[in-house]
C-alpha cells in the first residue's frame, strides 16, 4: 500500500511535535516535509527526536513537493488560517490545529473552498477520539442517561510566564487556548446551544493582561451546560473533567487524559447495572485515532465524522464563549 505524503507547516504549536511524532509512527503516512514561517525556530527544533531527519525547507518549496497529498498546519493560532488557505487553494487535504484562528470569516471561507474541492478539513481537537468520550457519546444516543439536564467540564493548568505573555496576545485568552478542547465536545454531545454567556477575568497576581480564569455557559432549552478553564490551577490536569446528569443517570470522566468513568444508572442498561460502577479503558495516546480516521479518509474519498459545518459551528461558539468578535 502506498503511503499517503503528508507535511507539517509549523512547529510553534504545542501539538506539533506530537502530531510529527504519530505520522513518523504510522505506516500510513510518508512524512516528505517541515516548514515554519519562522526559521530560526525551525532550526532550534529541527535536532529534536520528533523532528529528526526530517527535510526542512521554506513554506514555498514544501507546497511544491511532488505527489504532496495533505498537511499538517501545527503554526501558532495567528497563522493557522493563512497557511490553511494556501494549503486549500492547491486542494491539499489538511490537519489544522486548534482553534481556528480569529476570523470567522476567513475560516468560512476556507471551509467553503475545501467543500467545493472536496479536499478535507481536520480539526486539532484532542478529545474526540478519546475512548471515554466516544463511551459518553453512545450512552446518550442509546439514552441510557434519560434526559440530560446538566454537563459541567474543566481543563485547566499552570500555564508558565513566558507562555502566558504569548497567550495574552490573543484577547480570547483560556478559553480560545484550552476551553475550545470542551467547546467542541459539547457541541458533539449536545449539538449548538440557543444561547452563550461567557464570563473573563484575569485573575492572576501576575500582570500580562491574560484573561486567564473563563467560564462559559451554553444554553438549551432543557439542559445548562458550563465550561471552565483557567491558567493557575495546580496539577490541573489531573482534574480535567467531564460530567452530565440525566434524568436517569449520570455519567462521570475524570481525568479526561487519562480516563475513566463513573457511572450512575437508575435501571441496568446493556452489560451495566444499577447504581454506581467505574469503567476503565487501556492507556491510549493522542492524536492516532485522528491520524487512523485521516487517512482512511483520504484513501477511500469520503468525509470526515465532523463535518465542515460542525467544525465552523464550534469555531463560531468558541469566539462566542471567548468573549470575541464573530463579525471579522
Amino acid at each position: 500500500m502506498t503511503r499517503i505524503r503528508i507535511a507539517q507547516i509549523g512547529v510553534g504549536h504545542g501539538h506539533a511535535a506530537g502530531k510529527m511524532e504519530v505520522y513518523r509512527q504510522s505506516d500510513e503516512y510518508e512524512v516528505v516535509g517541515l516548514a515554519d514561517p519562522d526559521p530560526d525556530r525551525l532550526a532550534k527544533v529541527s535536532g529534536q527526536a520528533a523532528y529528526r531527519d526530517v527535510p526542512t525547507m521554506t513554506v514555498e518549496q514544501l507546497l511544491e513537493i511532488p505527489g504532496l497529498q495533505a498537511v499538517a498546519i501545527e503554526t501558532e493560532p495567528k497563522d493557522l488560517l493563512k497557511h490553511a488557505e494556501l494549503c486549500v487553494d492547491r486542494r491539499l487535504h489538511i490537519h489544522l490545529d486548534k482553534p481556528a484562528g480569529e476570523s470567522l470569516l476567513q475560516f468560512r471561507r476556507i471551509l467553503d473552498a475545501a467543500a467545493s474541492h472536496h479536499t478535507l478539513i481536520q480539526m486539532g481537537y484532542m478529545f474526540r477520539y478519546n475512548p471515554a468520550v466516544l463511551f459518553l457519546k453512545n450512552a446518550l444516543q442509546q439514552g441510557w442517561l434519560g434526559d440530560p439536564f446538566e454537563l459541567h467540564t474543566v481543563m485547566s493548568k499552570v500555564v508558565s510566564p513566558s507562555e502566558r505573555r504569548r497567550l495574552a496576545a490573543y484577547p480570547g485568552g483560556m478559553m480560545f487556548e484550552l476551553g475550545c478542547h470542551l467547546i467542541d465536545t459539547v457541541i458533539t454531545l449536545l449539538g449548538p446551544p440557543d444561547k452563550v454567556t461567557p464570563y473573563r477575568q484575569h485573575a492572576s497576581s501576575i500582570d500580562d493582561g491574560l484573561i486567564d480564569n473563563q467560564l462559559a455557559v451554553l444554553e438549551y432549552p432543557r439542559c445548562l451546560a458550563s465550561v471552565k478553564s483557567a491558567a493557575m490551577e495546580v496539577d490541573g490536569g489531573a482534574r480535567r473533567h467531564l460530567v452530565v446528569c440525566g434524568s436517569e443517570g449520570t455519567l462521570h470522566i475524570e481525568p479526561l487524559d487519562s480516563p475513566q468513568i463513573r457511572l450512575v444508572l437508575s435501571r441496568p442498561r446493556s452489560k451495566y447495572g444499577k447504581g454506581t460502577q467505574t469503567v476503565t479503558f487501556p492507556q491510549y495516546k493522542r492524536y492516532v485515532g485522528d491520524a487512523q480516521e485521516f487517512a482512511k479518509c483520504i484513501r477511500d474519498h469520503q468525509p470526515l465524522n465532523w463535518s465542515y459545518e460542525h467544525d465552523y459551528t464550534v469555531q463560531k461558539i468558541v469566539l462566542q464563549a471567548s468573549g470575541c468578535a464573530t463579525d471579522r
